[in-house]
């Protein structure tokens, strides 16, 4: 099975799902995606993150130009094209060449269900588009309602758009154990730091938790962005700057927490890394992965969006409760495993074997290589 897929822009997390796809018997895969380094974005992956990955990546700040992509994709003659959702509009044409009529087409989406008027219109809006959708994967419970809005029958929708690497992060529960001393008394943010991550509030709460423990814990933010003065000023709160995904694992195995205070992020992949590597977790209902990885004291606790007073009341909670902090951190990775790169490779898998028609034979001859049209 030939497969190109068409996504924004490279990560950690996708780099591992798409290594474990392209290394499956019957499967060829190429991935056409931006490259590291978006200023935007406030990310700087690096683009050996694709090492080994058949793919082109395209410059972060230049436009696509529609007649290269079009050339580009039909040389490459796919069975199924994967598209990240519809935001770049020379992706949502090429479903429309007519040379690749009889391909079939999966589209990935994040977006949770908000039930606006804009999101209502976007059934009709986007109706040519989604007529030609083969099959949507979705985040979880928020996306799949989204997914059913905008018209997608159930029997269309899968679950399990994004992995993590699974296998990296989920030797830290151990490593953490055989830290001499007991569990890290450390809180630990990743991500970016923009309005969305709610930075303000996240500082406003760490500060009110300060004042209502004795023996406070420091709290370190791993990123960049705007709001990178208001950690500076924070008393008990450090900034690392971006940390490649390779070097995050070293980093996470010595803290006790992972905190976010988002006041809107569809369906956070930091929740799930954090999971994985055997960390509680205090996150707001506004972060979309709370809803399949966060349980209310079990591997962690759950608090209002935008609301200071309830962060500050959920990280005292994890402070008040540091001898249950490896239970915890244990029930946080059994949650975690389902989005293992693997998982999410068989999940892929047995889609693309259903499109395609064909059943998995016991012994699978590996398809000739794609066109090396714009290999890098």
């Amino acid at each position: 099975m030939k497969v190109l897929v068409c996504w924004a822009q490279i990560s950690g997390y996708m780099a591992a799902c798409w290594r474990a796809l392209a290394a499956r018997d019957g499967v060829n895969l190429f991935v056409l995606a931006k490259g590291g380094g978006d200023p935007k974005e406030y990310a700087d992956f690096d683009n050996s993150l694709m090492r080994g990955i058949p793919c082109h990546l395209l410059p972060v700040n230049a436009p696509i130009d529609p007649a290269w992509l079009r050339d580009f994709v039909v040389a490459q003659k796919p069975d199924v094209v994967v598209l990240n959702g519809w935001f770049i509009k020379p992706y949502t044409e090429i479903p429309f060449y007519p040379e690749l009529a009889r391909t079939k087409f999966i589209l990935g989406i994040d977006n949770p269900y908000l039930g606006t008027l804009r999101q209502r219109l976007g059934r009709f809006v986007m109706r040519r588009f989604f007529s030609r959708i083969d099959r949507v994967f979705v985040t979880g419970e928020r996306s799949f309602r989204f997914a059913r809005l905008l018209g997608f029958p159930e029997s269309r929708i899968r679950r399990g758009v994004y992995g993590v690497d699974y296998e990296s992060f989920a030797p830290l529960l151990e490593r953490r154990l055989a830290l001499s001393g007991r569990w890290p008394r450390k809180f630990i943010y990743t991500g970016r730091y923009v309005p969305d991550k709610a930075i303000d509030v996240m500082m406003d709460g760490y500060t009110r938790y300060r004042r209502i423990v004795e023996d406070p814990w420091p709290l370190t933010c791993c990123g960049r962005g705007p709001y990178a003065s208001v950690i500076r000023d924070t008393p008990g709160a450090t900034n690392m700057g971006f940390v490649q995904p390779h070097e995050l694992p070293d980093i996470l195995v010595e803290h006790g927490a992972f905190v976010l205070a988002s006041r809107f992020d569809p369906w956070p992949l930091v929740i799930v890394e954090a999971c994985a590597a055997g960390l509680p977790v205090v996150c707001t209902e506004a972060c979309g992965s709370r809803v399949e990885l966060v349980r209310d004291c079990f591997n962690g606790m759950g608090c209002a969006t935008e609301n200071a007073a309830d962060f500050a009341r959920a990280l005292a909670w994890i402070h008040n409760n540091h001898d249950r902090l490896p239970e915890f951190g244990a029930n946080a990775r059994t949650l975690a495993a389902p989005y293992s790169a693997q998982a999410w490779c068989d999940r892929w898998v047995a889609c693309l074997e259903e499109l395609c028609g064909a059943a998995k034979p016991d012994h699978v001859r590996r398809p000739e290589p794609l066109a090396a049209v714009g290999r890098s």
